[in-house]
Formats: C-alpha cells, structure tokens, sequence
C-alpha cells in the first residue's frame, strides 16, 4: 500500500482536513449506535420488566388450586400428639385416641465367626420371605460376615442388613424391615427358596441366641372411643394421613384417654398470601413508575431540559400497568370490593395492605373474603401471563421487536464502516493527488523565480549619456 507524508507537498495538514470531513460523514453513523444503544437499554430494561411475571404466577398458582386461599391451623391438646391441616379441611374438632405406635421389624441373628455352610462346603444361601409371602434368594461369595452382610443389601429385598460385634471374635447379623409397619413384616432363613418352599430350611430367628427385636405392626388409633361410632383406623407410620379430610396427625406416644384435635381457620396465613401478593404487584408497578418518569435538568444556558424513561410514552408498558392495577383495584363478582379487604390504591398507583381490615372482612365473612382474593389471584395471574408469557406476553413480544431491530441496526453500523472506509481512502486518494501538484507548481514557481533572478540587467544610465 502507497503511504503518504501529510501535507508534504502542499504544506496543508490533510490528515487532518480528512478527519474533519470524515467526522462529518460519519454523523448518520453515529446516530445509527445512539438508536441502537438506546434499544438495547429498552431491551434491558423489559427483561427485567418480564422477570416480574414468572414469581407472581408462581404465587398465583398455588393462590388459585382448589382451597388455595383455604388455609387452617390444627392444634392438639397433647404435647406427643402433632397436627396440620392442609386442602379440604373444615374448621372443628374432634377427638382420637393412639392406641399403638407403628414399629419396624429388627431380627438378630445368632453369634457367629463365619456364616454357615450348606452340603457342598460352599456359603449357605439366605432367603428372605415378605409380608405378601415373595421370596428374595441371596447366595454369598464367602462365609465373610461382611460379604454376606453385602450380598443382602446388594438386592434390595425386604430387609437390611449390619454388621454387629457380639464378643469374643464373633459377631451377630442385625436384619431390619425395609418397610415400617406391618407390610415391612419378613422372615429369614438358612437356605434356598426352594427348601423354604419344601418346608427344610431352617428359621435364622429359631437358632439359640437369634431374637425378634421388635416386630412389625402398624399404629392404631381410634376416632369416638367409647361411642357406638368408634372407629379403628392404621397407619404404617406414626402419621395418619387424611385421619380426617385436609387434616394430618403425628403420634409420638400412646394415650390413655383420647386427645383433642381443633381445626381452625388460619386468618394469619389468609392475609399474608393477600399482603404478598400486593407486595409483588407493587414492586412490578414500582419498577414501570421509576423507568416512566420524566426527569428536568438545567443547562449551562439556565434553561430547563425535560429526559423520559425507557418505558415514558410506550403504550404497551401503560396497558400492562392498567392491567395489573384492574386487577388488584376492580370489584370481585361476588360483590366484594378490594378496599373492604384491605387492599387500597394510592395516589401514585400503588397500593396498601391493612390486615387488620382484612382479619375484620375474615370474621365477618370468611369463605366470601377467601373466594374474592382467589378471584383477585386469578386476575393478577391473568395480567402476569399477558405480559410476561414466553411467546404472546406482550413485554416479550416488544422485545423481540427490539431484538429485531437491534439486529438489523448491527447491519446498517456494518454496512457504514464499509462505506465510511471507502470515503476515507477517496478522500486521502484525492487530496495526496492535490497535495502532488501543488507540490509540482510549488517547484515550478520556484524554478521560474530562480529563472527571472538570473535575467541579465540592462544599465540604462549608460545608454542616456552617448
């Protein structure tokens, strides 16, 4: 490539006239970057505005399931009795008495050094019989206590297997239900499936020194002991789930005389879903609000410059707050207002929530205040999936718009470079070809100066005196 020494014929700076004229050229380009960083600040700012909608439907969710905003406490009047209540449950009481706690099977097995070996001299097999009568056949590679120990829990039968010191060099096989209750309930013996089926292998628990531990039952309790209404009911765990409908009991003991469980409505629960919700509402609108606002500044000159938000004068960002606001600020359809439940907008858009309002709409009128935030939660669902939804959420749809035009700004920025490289090298082609004949007039007139001052003088003094 040719190179050039700047304004070395001519003596002007053209590098420097090229930068100028190049800075003017380069102006459409330059607003073509402010658009496009503009639209990637607006690009931004949605996402962040969409990454609102995701919490607010997860909430909503669990708000609108059947009995979402039907919650219950359960409390209990023994300290060894637990209980929740959940979905479906009804406020009330009712009393129960824990007969019998729910037990795990654990065998031990007889003291050994080494297992037992069958007629070939090889390690006796081992089988397990479940609860439905299933047998599980186990074949050790050794007499190890230890490989048999493995060889157990290596199949997953009915049971687990440890290894225990029992004194002097020898060692006793601990054999614990998989299962709790009475469908972990199993028995052990030396031998093949086929001699426990023939009825000649031998039971490990008959062996002298070999003991059930504890055997396998279920928990038992009784609803209205004492009435001609008692009723049994189990449980493999010390747990009775759905013991009545939404309520669940947990026993750790036995009881003498049965024990209260009250169910009562949990307002506490009730208005925190409804102060949550409003707290996630407020934050989206609050994050709109703050990228809406119109900012004034003063200039040098003393006047007054007004500079909009990302979101000031965008349409779709106002319907999204309209939306949301409907929401949370509009009548429910059975009659409820918001503001009778605590929920309050303020004059700036945002809102409030007085839970003291809300406990007072609960007592005088639960399952109607329950129903009208569940309707709420509903609307606000609704709203949060009609702006923040992956494909036709609104605030997604706008950002693909930007993300669009973003891309096609890259190409025109691109396609500017080409162009502004190929002006540049123009403008330099044209002025070293000026810079080159100025030069070559410059040396011309010096050549013809140099010419004139060597012109012989002509002495016209004397030629007047002859």
């Amino acid at each position: 490539m040719a190179t050039s020494i700047s304004g070395l014929g001519s003596g002007l700076d053209t590098a420097s006239i090229i930068n100028s004229l190049m800075a003017v050229e380069a102006l459409p380009q330059q607003m073509l970057q402010s658009k496009q960083s503009a639209d990637q600040s607006l690009i931004s700012s949605l996402q962040t505005l969409k990454s609102f909608g995701q919490p607010l439907l997860d909430m909503t969710a669990k708000m609108t399931a059947p009995g979402g905003t039907s919650l219950f406490t359960a409390t209990s009047s023994s300290t060894s009795v637990t209980a929740t209540a959940g979905a479906g449950a009804a406020t009330g009481s009712f009393s129960v008495t824990f007969d019998q706690l729910a037990q795990t099977q654990v065998d031990v097995t007889a003291p050994m050094s080494v297992w037992p070996t069958d007629a070939t001299g090889m390690a006796s097999a081992i089988t397990l019989v479940d609860a439905s009568g299933k047998t599980t056949e186990i074949t050790p590679p050794s007499t190890s206590i230890d490989d048999v120990v493995t060889a157990i829990n290596s199949v997953g039968g009915p049971a687990t297997a440890v290894k225990v010191p029992a004194g002097n060099g020898t060692y006793r096989i601990q054999l614990t239900s998989s299962k709790s209750g009475a469908a972990g309930a199993f028995q052990a013996y030396l031998g093949t499936a086929a001699d426990v089926s023939a009825g000649t292998a031998t039971d490990l628990m008959s062996q002298t020194g070999a003991a059930v531990v504890t055997t396998a039952q279920d928990a038992s309790a009784r609803l209205y002991a004492g009435t001609a209404a008692e009723t049994t009911i189990t449980s493999s765990t010390n747990t009775f789930t759905n013991i009545l409908p939404g309520v669940n009991v947990t026993a750790s003991a036995t009881s003498a005389s049965p024990v209260t469980i009250t169910v009562a409505s949990d307002t506490a629960g009730i208005s925190k879903q409804a102060s949550d919700l409003v707290d996630k509402v407020n934050g989206m609108l609050s994050y709109i609000s703050s990228n809406s606002a119109v900012t004034a500044t003063t200039n040098t000159a003393g006047g007054s410059t007004a500079t909009g938000g990302v979101f000031t004068g965008n349409s779709s960002i106002s319907d999204v707050t309209d939306q949301m606001t409907n929401a949370l600020y509009m009548p429910t359809s059975n009659g409820h207002s918001p503001s009778d439940m605590g929920i309050s907008i303020n004059q700036d858009g945002s809102f409030t929530f007085d839970s003291t309002k809300f406990a007072s709409a609960m007592a005088a009128d639960p399952s109607g205040t329950q129903a009208a935030l569940q309707e709420i939660a509903g609307r606000v669902s609704t709203a949060a999936k009609n702006f923040s939804d992956p494909v036709t959420g609104s605030v997604t749809q706008l950002i693909s718009g930007q993300q669009s035009e973003v891309a096609d700004l890259t190409n025109q920025i691109s396609d500017w470079d080409t162009r502004l490289s190929d002006r540049r090298a123009t403008l330099t082609a044209m002025f070293n070809a000026m810079d080159g004949s100025v030069g070559a007039l410059k040396s011309q007139q010096s050549w013809l100066a140099s010419q004139i001052a060597n012109l012989p003088t002509i002495d016209t003094s004397s030629s007047s005196g002859k």
